[in-house]
């Protein structure tokens, strides 16, 4: 079934909401049927498993790939763009709107969060059990490492790494290298980067960045 557009106005309102209404849930476990039969793929079955994410996700553009398996508490709140690649155990909270550029590699274990519920504790208790989703960033051609966090409404900047490890708490501009818990900002991609891929080691032909 198509996810109504009452839900996702509710979803994506940026308000506290309850998550029991009966239409939501029905459209949600919709969704995990889908994103069930892209986890029971098999390897060589690649034209199943690009069709399935096209139901599943709002948008996925050419040459994109995510690993099995893949983890999401909607699928259709999410938008990627062209050749983006995930490895495995990908989780996306995406009751709010997760958008992800051009050109992005995300590690393995890494949690997309868009979703958070109140501090007062009387609106996380039943039959008051409430949430918030605020959406999700991320520009093109970043590089989100291995078991990185990233919480509702942050934007991380076209090119920026993440090193692994980092819980994202707030925005990182673009073109950055930052790490962290709470992530920050270590330094700038530079002309060091122009020569050197990991430390001291020199990257070597035919990979050379051409001069000017």
């Amino acid at each position: 079934m198509a996810v109504p557009q009452r839900v996702l106005d509710i979803m994506q309102s940026g308000d506290v909401y309850l998550c029991d209404d009966e239409e939501m849930l029905d459209a949600q476990r919709a969704q995990l049927e889908l994103l069930y039969d892209f986890n029971a793929t098999r390897p060589g079955e690649a034209g199943r498993r690009a069709t399935l994410l096209q139901r599943l996700l709002g948008g996925i553009g050419e040459g994109s790939y995510i690993e099995p398996p893949l983890h999401a508490n909607w699928g259709c709140n999410t938008f990627i763009g062209a050749r983006f690649y995930a490895n495995f155990n990908l989780t996306l909270v995406d009751d709010g709107v997760v958008t992800i550029g051009d050109d992005v590699m995300i590690g393995p274990n890494v949690t997309i969060v868009t979703t958070g519920h109140p501090i007062r504790p009387d609106l996380r208790k039943a039959p008051t059990v409430t949430q918030y989703s605020l959406p999700v960033t991320i520009g093109s051609g970043a590089w989100i490492g291995a078991n990185v966090t990233i919480l509702p409404g942050v934007t991380i900047g076209e090119n920026s790494v993440i090193g692994a490890g980092s819980v994202v708490t707030k925005d990182i501009p673009a073109n950055v290298v930052a790490y962290g818990n709470p992530c920050h900002v270590a330094r700038e991609i530079g002309e060091h980067d122009d020569v050197y891929y990991w430390r001291d080691r020199v990257i070597n032909a035919p990979f050379e960045k051409p001069e000017a």
